[in-house]
C-alpha cells in the first residue's frame, strides 16, 4: 500500500510515522507513505497556497491551483483507490470503513487548514470525505494519522498476530470484552475464575456474553445494526 498525504505542514506528521507498529510495517515495507508539502506547488514567490473567501467572511481558504498542481502530479504517476479530504463535515470514520481502505493499494489523503479547500478541489478532486468526529481542529494533518493508523494495522503482517485485529472493537459491531494479565490476585483484586479454568470453549462463550454486555449497556446504538 501507498499512501500520499498532502500538507501544509508535514512536521506535524512527521512523528506519529516514526514509532510503533506504524514505523514497523514502513521498515517492513508492508506501506509506503510520502509526505507532500503543498508549498511546493505554488507559483507564487511568497509561496501562497490561501486567500480570502469570495464574498467576505472571516478566515482563508485554502487556494485551488497548488491542489491540483499536486494531485494531477499524483496521478499522472500512479492510479488511486481514492482521493480522501479530511474534513469535519464527512462521513464518519468507523471500523467497517478502516477495513475496507486497508485493502486498497493507493491512497491521497488531503489535510485541510485555515476554513478548508476550495469548493472547486471537493467537486472535481475528492473521491470521499473522512471525519474522526464532530469537532473542528487546527488543521487535517492529525486526522490523518489517525485514519492511517487505524487501516495500516490491519494491513496483513504488520501485526504480530494477525488475529489479534479480529478480535477489536468494533468489528463485528461489539465492543470488546473485559481483559486482565499477571497477576491473577493484585492487592486482593482478582482475575474472573473462568479466564483462569483453561476451559478454552467456557472463556470463549464468557468472553462474547461479555462483549454483548458492554456494547447493550456502552454502546446500545451498535446493536441497532
Amino acid at each position: 500500500m501507498r499512501i500520499d498525504i498532502i500538507t501544509l505542514f508535514p512536521e506535524l506528521l512527521i512523528s506519529p510515522f516514526e514509532a510503533s507498529i506504524v514505523k514497523r510495517a514502513i521498515e517492513g515495507k508492508k506501506v509506503d507513505v510520502v509526505f507532500h508539502n503543498l508549498r511546493d506547488y505554488t507559483v507564487s514567490k511568497h509561496k501562497q497556497v490561501d486567500d480570502a473567501p469570495f464574498g467576505g467572511g472571516a478566515g482563508m481558504v485554502m487556494m485551488i491551483e497548488p491542489i491540483d498542481k499536486c494531485i494531477t502530479k499524483l496521478k499522472a504517476e500512479r492510479s488511486y483507490d481514492e482521493i480522501i479530504y479530511m474534513t469535519p463535515d464527512g462521513e464518519q470514520l468507523n471500523q467497517k470503513i478502516s477495513n475496507e481502505c486497508s485493502l486498497m493499494q493507493n491512497i491521497i489523503l488531503l489535510c485541510g487548514h485555515y476554513k478548508g479547500v476550495d469548493q472547486r478541489v471537493r467537486d472535481h478532486f475528492i473521491t470521499r470525505e473522512i471525519s474522526i468526529g464532530d469537532f473542528v481542529l487546527s488543521g487535517g494533518e492529525l486526522a490523518a494519522a489517525v485514519f492511517c493508523d487505524s487501516i495500516i494495522r490491519l494491513i496483513p503482517g504488520v501485526l504480530g498476530n494477525e488475529s489479534s485485529a479480529l478480535s477489536d472493537s468494533y468489528q463485528d459491531n461489539l465492543l470488546a470484552p473485559p481483559i486482565y494479565t499477571r497477576p491473577a490476585n493484585y492487592n486482593g483484586w482478582e482475575v474472573p475464575e473462568i479466564l483462569t479454568s483453561g476451559n478454552t470453549p467456557a472463556v470463549d462463550l464468557w468472553r462474547e456474553e461479555q462483549a454483548f454486555e458492554r456494547t447493550q449497556k456502552l454502546r446500545p446504538d451498535l446493536l441497532e445494526d
